[in-house]
């Protein structure tokens, strides 16, 4: 048997180049979909303590977009999509910072919402659609499970024009067998989460800077997206992921300490936190994402196999703040690089494997910290 090689985030840098392009001067435009575009490469996780309505008000305001976690019953998912589709922009449509917010053509704010397979996943589908979401995502472990195209098919025989969002997958076939579904967009990532334990638990998985690299040669032909789902730490990461081939990048650890996520702030040891879990903790499963990991037919949660935790993480106050620091993550990189939009990033940008000893470098070292960084949190 042949083992190849493969890579994820901390095992590369970007190599920089001759330049004449000022990080502010870059242009981040992207298409989550051939017929979607957003004003930044990034989206919100389908998580249920990541995005609710707040959330994805506040990522389409930005320029990206949330997606809508599915741990509701299905009228309330609905009710959390009609938040975003009614809320109120607050400033005029002609105002700066909604020229970059992601509206639709009746200039509401872009949602998307998830759902699951089978018959339960068809029904939510067709309320998401009824509820006029923007981009449906089917919101699974594995996406090359035979399943997954089948509930494609059914959702596009119903309305072809509604816009999906397929996954995860983590190889060139999987994103094969999705485009060939009809799917308008590939979601990457098999266990590269903060929270996820799939690789541990199953020994399944691949890399997540491969991955990436591998899904987007096959759907680079295809005029079909990707999304890289998971395993950003640090702005770095997400400049590599795009740089990678992705269209987008969707962050979940990253958002979870803010005040738009879904929960409320706690005290620990003198310290502000609020809760954080996996799709794939016993938690999260027991409310209703079971079926995620194929699970669904477990009636006692002691039988579940779980692929996730539950944690803490730190208040951090405004989502702004993330997004902001992230997108100057990306700029600053393609600044280094002389790219000045995604394209030239992702086409001229040359990647550099390191050594672990070349990580410890690249991260602060030989020093006590008196005050840190807004973009560069400790790591527990």
């Amino acid at each position: 048997m042949k083992i190849r090689e493969a890579f994820t985030f901390d095992d590369v840098l970007l190599e920089p180049a001759e330049s004449s392009v000022l990080p502010s001067d870059t242009q981040l435009t992207t298409r989550i979909t051939k017929n979607i575009e957003l004003s930044i490469p990034l989206v919100s996780a389908a998580m249920d303590t990541v995005t609710e309505s707040n959330m994805a008000i506040a990522m389409a305001l930005a320029g990206g977009m949330g997606v809508i976690h599915r741990n509701l019953d299905i009228d309330t998912q609905a009710e959390e999509v009609k938040k975003v589709k009614q809320s109120k922009l607050g400033k005029s449509k002609k105002s700066k910072k909604n020229k970059t917010s992601s509206l639709d053509s009746e200039g509401r704010l872009r949602v998307a919402a998830a759902t699951t397979v089978g018959d339960k996943g068809f029904e939510r589908a067709l309320a998401l659609i009824d509820a006029e979401t923007d981009v449906i995502v089917v919101d699974t472990a594995h996406g090359h499970s035979t399943q997954v195209p089948k509930i494609i098919d059914r959702i596009k025989n119903r309305s072809n024009s509604i816009q999906i969002v397929a996954g995860n997958v983590a190889t060139k076939e999987a994103t094969r067998s999705l485009i060939d579904s009809g799917a308008d967009c590939i979601k990457v990532g098999i266990g590269p989460g903060s929270i996820c334990t799939t690789r541990i638990i199953a020994g399944v998985g691949i890399p997540q800077l491969t991955a990436i690299m591998d899904c987007i040669e096959e759907a680079k032909n295809s005029d079909v997206t990707v999304i890289a789902d998971g395993g950003i730490k640090y702005s770095g990461d997400f400049a590599k992921s795009i740089a990678a081939g992705a269209d987008i990048a969707m962050i979940g650890s990253l958002l979870a300490g803010t005040d738009e996520t879904p929960g409320e702030v706690f005290l620990h040891q003198g310290r502000q936190f609020k809760s954080y879990r996996g799709m794939g903790s016993v938690a999260a499963m027991a409310e209703g994402s079971a079926d995620r990991y194929f699970q669904s037919d477990m009636g006692d949660t002691e039988k579940l196999v779980p692929e996730g935790i539950e944690g803490q993480v730190p208040y951090i106050g405004s989502v702004n703040d993330v997004i902001y620091q992230l997108i100057g993550g990306l700029r600053a990189a393609m600044g280094y690089t002389g790219c000045k939009d995604i394209s030239e990033f992702q086409n001229n940008t040359r990647f550099v494997k390191i050594s672990p000893a070349s990580l410890h470098e690249s991260h602060i070292h030989d020093v006590f910290v008196t005050r840190g960084a807004p973009n560069y949190p400790s790591r527990g």
